[in-house]
């Protein structure tokens, strides 16, 4: 069994490396497929610690594989670094200030998410180098996360077949390890093209692209009622046709993304959305076309590694913050509502939350429950965990309460108490790939859970084959 103190001291001895890492992705702030410095950066860093780095894997010009040792087992750890639209925001303060005006920012943490999967894969990589074992270590360099499913495109071309176990983690408000599904998704445009004309002088000459959209938008907001309620439709107006309310608009587009627990059920509500969709082009006499752009799987939890996961946890222990961690979380909870800071991204029991209330900041471990509560946010990682067993956790980078997806996240997210956490989710993550090293019998009881949880189900890409990653794609994200 690996030394826990081996691991926290070869991670502790580069922890500059790791940090700097993080906050120069952080800077970088780049989008789903575009995130050219931040991949390279991930990349010159792992090929100076030794790993073999083969780069535009999947067709993907900011996907990587880096690999060190050979031999089975073959253990991967998920990396992540895109950022967000619209979030750009100043470090270490407590007021929403952009860095620059409708810039990004990393309001999901993948900056630390990539630096942290590095140090762990640093770290499995210098103890099989120094006691000489056989096996590889795979980092799995995974861009667009943030609504682009760069994995989901990664599994579809099998860049993770030969893969025994996969790890990874999030930067989140708690310290858990994932014991819930995740829903599966599609997400699509739908375009609609009319007639112009003038709207005072000769209306009715025209056909209103933005009146099938709006149409469109109050028919699926009547479907609402008739779904399951784990079920969500979220829509967009990306383009209402111009400026000009003087002239019928021509043209007018939508963005749907639809989610469910299973992709069937997805696929039955996107079907009835379609259906929608053509009735508000035969209301309006306009046309319309589908834009396919994104889709994926509900995630497939695995007992057997979140078990290993959650006593490396126990056995690391919570980052305990400083004071000046606690004053600086203290200054982003008054920015939340009080309905923000008793928010928890997982269920947990109200006698546990209700002895939270006078905490900025968690210094504990939430209890590992496997539960059939549905996380309603979606997740590339789902696909992964589909063909390879997966598991995840999550370690406290910012206050309690604080939303994902917000400026408060992206100001916390080059902090120190973020960079402590980050290093954590690195040690918690080789120590349990080390596990599986040491106990290969541990490998066959989760790839046997994995069979078994699918129920003889296949995977299936929920992306078509002719589907390509795209570089222009519109502002959407997880």
């Amino acid at each position: 069994m690996a030394d826990k103190n081996e691991i926290i001291s070869i991670i502790e001895e580069k922890r500059n490396l790791f940090i700097e890492v993080s906050d120069k992705i952080w800077e970088f702030a780049e989008n789903s497929f575009k995130e050219f410095k931040s991949s390279n950066l991930l990349c010159n860093v792992l090929e100076d610690e030794g790993f073999t780095v083969y780069k535009g894997v999947a067709g993907i010009d900011t996907a990587f594989k880096a690999v060190y040792g050979s031999g089975k087992p073959v253990i991967g750890i998920l990396g992540e670094y895109d950022a967000l639209y619209n979030l750009s925001q100043k470090e270490k303060i407590a007021q929403k200030q952009p860095l620059i005006e409708n810039g990004n920012g990393h309001g999901c943490g993948h900056n630390a998410l990539g630096a942290g999967s590095l140090a762990a894969a640093v770290a499995v990589k210098d103890y099989l180098k120094k006691h000489n074992r056989s096996g590889t270590v795979c980092y799995f360099g995974c861009p667009a996360e943030e609504g682009g499913s760069g994995k989901t495109y990664m599994v579809r071309e099998k860049v993770f077949e030969g893969v025994d176990a996969v790890f990874g983690w999030h930067p989140q408000s708690i310290n858990a390890v994932l014991g819930s599904s995740m829903t599966a998704n599609i997400e699509t445009y739908f375009r609609f093209h009319g007639v112009s004309a003038h709207a005072a002088d000769c209306p009715h000459l025209g056909r209103s692209a933005l009146d099938a959209v709006e149409l469109m938008d109050i028919g699926t907001n009547y479907l609402r009622e008739h779904i399951i309620s784990d079920a969500r439709i979220h829509y967009a107006i990306t383009n209402s046709g111009g400026l000009s309310p003087n002239v019928v608009q021509s043209y007018a587009e939508v963005l749907y993304l639809i989610r469910a627990p299973k992709m069937k059920q997805v696929k039955e509500i996107y079907e009835r959305v379609i259906n929608i969709a053509k009735g508000a082009a035969l209301m309006t006499s306009t046309t319309y076309e589908i834009i396919f752009d994104n889709a994926l799987s509900n995630l497939v939890i695995n007992s057997t590694l979140n078990k290993i996961m959650y006593e490396k946890m126990l056995e690391l222990g919570p980052v305990i913050p400083d004071e000046k961690d606690i004053e600086y979380a203290e200054k982003i909870r008054e920015t939340l509502t009080e309905e923000q800071k008793n928010y928890f991204p997982i269920v947990i029991n109200q006698e546990f939350k209700d002895g939270l209330k006078e905490k900025a900041i968690a210094d504990f471990i939430m209890p590992y429950k496997e539960s059939s509560h549905i996380i309603h946010a979606s997740s590339d990682v789902s696909d992964v965990s589909w063909v390879v067993p997966t598991a995840q956790c999550f370690t406290s980078c910012y206050a309690l309460g604080t939303p994902g997806h917000s400026w408060q996240v992206v100001a916390q997210m080059k902090g120190e108490f973020s960079h402590k956490s980050m290093l954590m989710a690195g040690k918690i993550i080789a120590l349990s790939a080390l596990e599986l090293f040491e106990k290969h019998e541990l490998i066959n009881k989760a790839k046997k859970e994995l069979k078994e949880r699918l129920h003889g189900e296949k995977y299936v890409c929920p992306i078509p084959p002719d589907i390509k990653p795209s570089l222009n794609r519109k502002n959407f994200n997880q």
